[in-house]
């Protein structure tokens, strides 16, 4: 028999292999993609944190008293980042059942540094707790 190929065969070395014929990817194909996701998600996440790491005004809460329930009285600290400016603080009494009995909006002057306010929220039925629900500039 001749060693000539019969009708275009291909030589014997040459292997047959089925990912090209079907057009299978390389097994880490996904490396590109993972890389990519991985550096934008932690660009992202290091901009949230250093953007939230200072916010422009921020509330403590220190105490409340309510040996009236009727009248709570909230104690609580206030920063902001530009002390130039008014702040408003909702401040809120709530009641066993976790309803607000009682409201209220305090204006804070401008001035600086960290300041502490103390007001009493009176109520329209007997309050368990009071707390800061939140804070913005004017």
């Amino acid at each position: 028999m001749s060693s000539d190929n019969f009708q275009g065969e291909s030589e014997p070395t040459d292997t047959f292999d089925f990912r090209d014929r079907y057009g299978v990817r390389p097994e880490r194909a996904w490396v590109p993609y993972a890389l990519s996701f991985a550096i934008i998600g932690g660009a992202w996440l290091l901009w949230a944190g250093l953007h939230q790491a200072d916010p422009a005004i921020s509330y403590s809460l220190i105490a409340f008293n309510n040996d009236d329930p009727r009248n709570t009285e909230l104690r609580y600290t206030i920063n902001r980042r530009d002390p130039s400016r008014e702040a408003t603080c909702v401040v809120a009494a709530r009641d066993i059942d976790k309803v607000i009995v009682g409201q209220l909006d305090d204006q804070i002057p401008a001035a600086s540094g960290a300041i502490e306010r103390t007001v009493t929220i009176p109520s329209r039925a007997d309050a368990v707790n009071a707390g800061v629900t939140t804070c913005y500039l004017n």
